[in-house]
């Protein structure tokens, strides 16, 4: 069902009571686990911060609730074919999302996330952000450019491919002038660029860049601002304003930092306004939390000590709407103060139970959407390799059990209703959440989702019997007389005969012929 806009705030007495067990479980956590992890039964990311002294002042998420007792919508979408609205909810208080909500509204036509709501008692809402400084107005989000699966239940996560933003100015209890502030967010590692600024937390009320420590946002990107970076990144880094910042002295002096390319990455900062800040990262899937800095504000210039955050709330962008990045979100907060050690490890470890990113709803090795797979070549030189992407582009390779990982995952793909017509398919990367199978120029490329009608034609297949007589055969949803083949290693869309050497008629048929197999990594 949709959820109303509307929300209830918590009687006193039930919010006492929240907060009572929410502290005792704390409490228990740090005398019996010495970090504090454990936390309440039930208690969800912000009990654990309300209960530890830090209140949560924004709460985005379009997964799941982050509060044990919300019950709101948690965002809107708008359909393309009509600019019709609609709230997509929770499927139980202190649940996840309602997708299948979602897919009713939008099917037949598209959506965008129009609003992502704030589920603390402040309001502090995201909308759509428009022009600033540095940037055009923005777009909404794809609704449904990044399907994932949280507590066992298909959600969507929020998909930035380049000037998509969102924005809350002059937003209600977010840290002001030097005043001390928390936050976090659950993204992807995998789906990153080293384009400005792929940020979330607190920005200038103006959209506009003005001056050192008016911001006070993370950031996670591969964006070295201050050489030298150890590693490749992504990194979690703090915009504070005219800087990422890995440390004090702006560069990394953490070698172990060298990055956190995990598909679902826990990013944190906290800043206490006025002469300490901290980065953390974890797997958000697994394990807990690494301390990346921890130390003096930045000392750089001058502007930073104190800090001078105006409280607006910005996800997506930088503070003046520099808007090349590309991200993935899932959920994040903003306390009121400073957060303790204890509640950031309570907070992860509720952040890995919702086990995002598990195995797919549906058999394995089908067509079925949710299913994963491996694509097998069936022409008699090539039966041992698979469609996979590397460096963007699919191609096809030798796997076997003795592959790495890495080689493994990339030739493992979701299937997910098509894009463009949901009676065929289409192909998410395994190991790059969002980023799906797609032609140009008659050529095949692993890419983010950007919510195109173009990028939803390009990445549509519709199956047919094999060519062969093995398998199955994928007919481009736009060029319905070209299929996926393999050609030289690299995969194409091709005709049975045509102007380019790839359209060769010469073992086409076999060429386009795929076993769908079990896929390599489930």
């Amino acid at each position: 069902m949709f959820a109303t806009a509307h929300r209830t705030p918590l009687p006193h007495l039930k919010k006492a009571l929240l907060a009572l067990c929410a502290a005792v479980g704390l409490l228990i956590g740090a005398l019996v686990g010495g970090t504090g992890t454990a936390q309440a039964a039930g208690s969800l990311p912000c009990d654990i911060y309300g209960s530890a002294g830090t209140a949560c002042v924004a709460a985005h998420s379009t997964t799941r609730a982050l509060y044990a007792s919300y019950n709101g919508p948690l965002y809107q979408v708008k359909r393309a074919s009509d600019g019709g609205t609609a709230n997509v909810g929770l499927l139980s208080a202190g649940g996840y999302a309602n997708a299948a909500a979602q897919n009713s509204f939008c099917a037949g036509t598209t959506c965008v996330i129009s609003v992502i709501y704030d589920q603390s008692p402040r309001h502090n809402d995201l909308f759509i952000e428009p022009a600033g400084t540095a940037g055009p107005a923005n777009s909404g989000a794809p609704a449904d450019a990044l399907p994932v699966t949280a507590g066992g239940h298909q959600v969507y996560g929020v998909s930035f491919s380049g000037h998509m933003g969102y924005r809350h100015t002059a937003a209600a209890g977010v840290a002001v002038n030097g005043q001390a502030e928390g936050m976090y967010m659950v993204t992807s590692g995998t789906h990153v660029n080293n384009r400005c600024c792929f940020d979330y937390g607190n920005a200038e009320v103006k959209i506009a860049d003005t001056g050192n420590g008016h911001m006070d946002a993370i950031n996670f990107g591969t964006e070295c601002w201050f050489a030298p970076c150890n590693g490749s990144g992504p990194w979690v880094q703090a915009d504070l304003e005219n800087g990422l910042f890995q440390s004090n002295l702006g560069h990394s002096t953490n070698s172990s930092d060298t990055g956190n390319s995990a598909p679902f990455v826990t990013a944190l900062l906290k800043n206490n306004g006025q002469n300490y800040f901290a980065t953390k990262d974890g797997n958000a899937q697994s394990g807990g939390l690494n301390t990346r800095y921890s130390g003096p504000e930045p000392s750089t210039s001058s502007g930073y000590s104190p800090m001078h955050q105006e409280g607006s709330i910005v996800l997506g962008t930088g503070g003046d709407n520099s808007n090349g990045s590309v991200g993935s979100f899932f959920e994040g907060v903003m306390t009121s103060g400073l957060p303790t050690d204890a509640a950031d490890n309570a907070v992860q470890s509720n952040i890995v139970s919702v086990g995002y990113g598990g195995r797919s709803p549906v058999a394995a090795g089908t067509l079925s959407p949710g299913s994963t797979l491996s694509l097998r070549a069936t022409t008699a030189c090539c039966t041992t390799r698979y469609i996979r992407h590397q460096n963007n582009n699919a191609v096809t390779s030798p796997i076997s059990s003795a592959s790495s990982a890495l080689d493994k995952g990339d030739s493992s793909w979701i299937v997910r209703p098509g894009l463009a017509k949901s009676s065929c398919v289409s192909f998410e990367s395994r190991n790059y959440p969002g980023d799906f199978l797609r032609h140009s120029n008659y050529q095949l490329f692993r890419q983010p989702m950007d919510g195109s009608a173009l990028f939803r034609a390009d990445a549509t297949f519709c199956p047919q019997s094999g060519k062969n007589g093995q398998g199955t055969s994928f007919a481009s949803y736009n060029f319905p007389d070209r299929f996926i083949r393999h050609y030289n290693n690299t995969v194409y869309l091709a005709a049975d005969g045509g102007p380019n050497a790839f359209d060769n008629s010469t073992s086409w048929a076999d060429d386009v012929s795929w076993a769908v197999s079990a896929p390599w990594t489930p």
